[in-house]
């Protein structure tokens, strides 16, 4: 058989002449097939830059959320740092307590702080974890402004205990508890016979005998008050030690190195056994006298 032909004529609609047009059947497939190739391949393209501008927009949305999610974590990760470094002082500021206490230091090594595990569900699909992560970072922002405010008010305990254990150690030091020499005690503090009127007498101190020329220490930190020579009480030596209390020292051997205004510490040398004054033999006088009243110098020495 034959090639089929088709006619195609175009009539105008004013004057002019009806133009025909004869295509062949397989020219005529040939061309159906290409413009319906051409109209699928002008929808596949239409639907693809839909489909691409939607993606897109998409891409920018998490390109977006994800610089956002950065500057919370970077946020985040500031906060750790405040923190760390809030406890590296407190770190410090118990090592000072404890050096200052003599507390055992043994337990104070670097130790690792509590972490969290995974998130429930985290490891069973991706999408979970996106939908959590919001959600756990201002956990984490919650957590981390209660701990820091917790370092905190530790930083001032810390701090105020520092300050009360270093007062306190400043009272310790001027607190005259050690015995300025070792010797014999032949008279206490109170009321006694007086070895040369033979009168009761109140003795506001102990007598301490021992050999003629030992050293006499200051039994805590404090200011020479006073160095002079009286009559009773031979070559003598007060020293204050801050809160109203002041020690005194009689029947030294000479008048002592020390002067008066001289700062010193608790061991220091103030002077030497000797017999001035009123005595029947070597021996150092050792009063303690608390806001103008003497005391029993025992109620100090340990």
């Amino acid at each position: 058989m034959g090639n089929k032909y088709y006619t195609i004529l175009a009539i105008p609609q004013g004057k002019g002449s009806i133009k025909k047009v004869t295509i062949s059947a397989p020219l005529l497939s040939f061309i159906s097939i290409l413009v319906i190739t051409a109209l699928f391949s002008v929808c596949y393209l239409s639907y693809s830059y839909v489909e691409t501008r939607t993606d897109l927009k998409k891409l920018a949305q998490l390109e977006g959320l994800t610089s956002l999610q950065r500057d919370r974590l970077d946020f985040l990760a500031s906060k750790v740092s405040d923190f760390e470094k809030k406890m590296m002082h407190l770190a410090q500021f118990d090592k000072k307590i404890r050096v200052m206490t003599n507390l055992d230091n043994s337990h104070n090594g670097s130790q690792m702080l509590g972490v969290g595990g995974p998130v429930p569900g985290e490891e069973k699909a991706i999408s979970r974890a996106e939908e959590v992560e919001s959600a756990l970072i201002d956990r984490i922002h919650e957590n981390m402004d209660e701990l820091l405010d917790e370092a905190a008010l530790q930083g001032d305990s810390f701090a105020e205990l520092l300050d009360f254990l270093g007062k306190q150690k400043s009272i310790l030091a001027s607190t005259p508890s050690i015995w300025p020499v070792i010797g014999w005690t032949t008279s206490e503090f109170g009321y006694r016979v007086s070895p040369f009127t033979g009168r009761r007498e109140l003795h506001r101190g102990i007598d301490i005998a021992t050999e003629i020329g030992k050293e006499i220490v200051a039994p805590a930190d404090g200011v020479i008050r006073r160095v002079s020579t009286e009559k009773g009480m031979g070559n003598l030596v007060q020293i204050s030690h801050g809160n109203g209390v002041v020690t005194v020292y009689g029947h030294l051997l000479s008048k002592s190195d020390v002067k008066s205004g001289q700062k010193i510490k608790r061991g220091d040398i103030v002077g030497y056994v000797g017999n001035t004054g009123r005595s029947t033999g070597p021996h150092l006088h050792y009063g303690v006298c608390e806001d103008g009243i003497y005391i029993d110098p025992r109620r100090y020495l340990f």
